[in-house]
């Protein structure tokens, strides 16, 4: 299910309490305070332009969730987004990641996993993607993360030569701009 704007503001407790489920283990291991910073994010996020949540729910309450937004022509600089620049340069940024959909977090609870939670709820986050263009990074030192995406056939975008830095940023199964991006650690998508 896709909720926008304050349907998302109503259940931020439960996300935030999926968010800590997911992300408090390695290889995140984020604390209190970072788990704290979510939720105040969520209320600043849920006004940007094309936000969304997918959310995967059961009798327990919500097993997972993922939040995007279109990615705006002014790149921004916080959080992860200067290392991306960094990897990608100004022009590959424009081209692959502005206007499109960014995803944001993608928080599956360990007792949800293993069962196509995390697929079911890209599709679903994903399927309205202007142009087919998605695009999110994670951290390199997330293995088993890493291993997912590229199952799922989402494509690694090669870092510029001496660019790299502790995030990989993935294009989705269906970007237009996937062909060719693939490479760093292996052949691309498995």
């Amino acid at each position: 299910m896709i909720c926008y704007g304050q349907a998302v503001l109503d259940l931020a407790d439960e996300l935030v309490d999926a968010y800590a489920d997911t992300f408090s283990a390695p290889p995140w291991n984020e604390d209190a305070e970072t788990i704290r910073q979510f939720a105040v994010r969520l209320q600043s996020d849920s006004r940007r332009r094309g936000f969304r949540t997918a959310l995967a729910q059961s009798a327990t309450g919500i097993d997972g969730f993922a939040t995007g937004w279109l990615t705006p022509a002014t790149f921004p600089k916080d959080r992860g987004y200067a290392q991306v620049a960094a990897q990608l340069g100004p022009a590959r940024v424009r081209e692959l990641l502005t206007g499109a959909l960014e995803i944001d977090e993608l928080a599956v609870r360990p007792y949800a996993r293993g069962h196509g939670t995390g697929r079911t709820l890209l599709t679903e986050i994903t399927a309205d993607a202007p142009d087919r263009r998605a695009w999110l990074l994670t951290s390199r030192l997330a293995t088993d993360t890493v291993a997912t995406y590229r199952r799922l056939g989402w494509h690694e975008v090669t870092a510029r030569p001496g660019t790299q830095t502790g995030v990989i940023v993935f294009l989705s199964p269906g970007h237009p701009g996937a062909e060719g991006v693939s490479g760093g650690s292996g052949p691309g998508p498995r």
